[in-house]
């Protein structure tokens, strides 16, 4: 498995265990880095405070993307896999489109509904068509 494709992952377990626990989203980062059983990847770093520094936008956009989903009635793995594709589409340049969907795609395939994956594609694929217009607004 890929170095990346293992930090979303971990990322993702991250933003999932703190949510469950009540905590920010980045909640349990620290405690992951000191423990450091396995060490935490300096990407899965940046995509945890990445998707809590631009959460209330990601957060506006998963809404309005996903139609007829509010973001407490989606799966929590889910809603953080698209948080994570979502920040990295916007935020992170040196990741393709296609790479950032696909791996969200593929972290709900093995983690969430038989479903999911087809959400995340249909949510980000979204995005990703009205990027420009995102970044530019």
């Amino acid at each position: 498995m890929a170095a990346r494709t293992k930090a979303r992952k971990r990322a993702l377990d991250v933003l999932f265990e703190s949510e469950v626990r009540g905590l920010r989203l980045d909640g349990t980062l620290a405690d992951r880095m000191a423990a450091a059983e396995p060490p935490v990847n300096e990407y899965t770093v940046r995509l945890v405070h990445g998707v809590v520094e631009h959460q209330p936008r990601i957060d506006e956009l998963v809404t309005a993307y996903a139609q007829g989903w509010s973001l407490g009635r989606m799966p929590a793995v889910d809603r953080n896999a698209l948080r994570i594709g979502i920040y990295e589409v916007l935020y992170v340049g040196d990741v393709p489109d296609a790479v950032a969907v696909s791996e969200a795609m593929g972290l709900v395939r093995d983690l969430s509904t038989d479903e999911s994956p087809g959400f995340v594609n249909g949510v980000l694929g979204n995005i990703v068509r009205d990027k420009a217009v995102l970044i530019a607004g």
